[in-house]
């Protein structure tokens, strides 16, 4: 037997070796692919989840002083059509005095304030949609003029919030947030 013969790879041909550690190789990465895609594929979000990523909410049965609590992304959200009282009261108070100088409001600038004009669906002040969640645990305050502030009042921690849902005392951090929402009619606002 001539050294050629002893070493196939100097004749420059692949041996049959070499090829079952290739495709024993490419084999192992499909089987690793298929076996880690469900894994991955099931961070996707659900069906339901993408259902409720908009909906349209008809207000045209709200009365001024009421509220509706609709749940949306899991959360509840609070739809409230203000008296004129109400919008008065939150349009008078003084922004120095507030803990959370910041508006909350997704449909604002970043940088915006925490004035109700700054947190109100339209400009006259009469609606106010916001997120139905306490900022400092995530219970669900209150509503309909609860607290000391006659807007909203979390009971597990004593959290008291005005008639534009902004902190004004207890231990929560920041003002309700507002959820993006517009008018798509004079009854219909649409989340998200």
């Amino acid at each position: 037997m001539s050294q050629a013969d002893s070493h196939p790879e100097i004749h420059g041909d692949g041996t049959r070796r070499e090829f079952l550690y290739v495709a024993t190789g490419a084999a192992g990465v499909i089987g690793a692919t298929a076996a880690v895609w469900p894994l991955v594929d099931q961070m996707n979000p659900s069906a339901d989840v993408l259902a409720l990523a908009s909906i349209e909410v008809d207000i045209g049965d709200i009365e001024p002083g009421t509220q509706l609590t609709i749940k949306w992304r899991g959360k509840p959200v609070f739809i409230r059509r203000r008296t004129e009282g109400e919008i008065a009261a939150a349009r008078a108070v003084d922004l120095a005095n507030l803990p959370d100088g910041a508006s909350r409001n997704a449909n604002a600038a970043g940088d915006a304030d925490a004035s109700d004009e700054n947190r109100a669906m339209d400009a006259s002040g009469e609606w106010l949609v916001m997120m139905g969640v306490c900022t400092h645990l995530g219970c669900v305050p209150l509503g309909n003029g609860a607290g000391e502030f006659g807007g909203w009042f979390c009971p597990c921690h004593g959290s008291h919030y005005d008639t534009s849902g902004r902190i004004r005392k207890g231990p929560a951090p920041e003002n309700l947030h507002i959820p993006q929402a517009v008018f798509v009619s004079d009854t219909v606002i649409k989340l998200g």
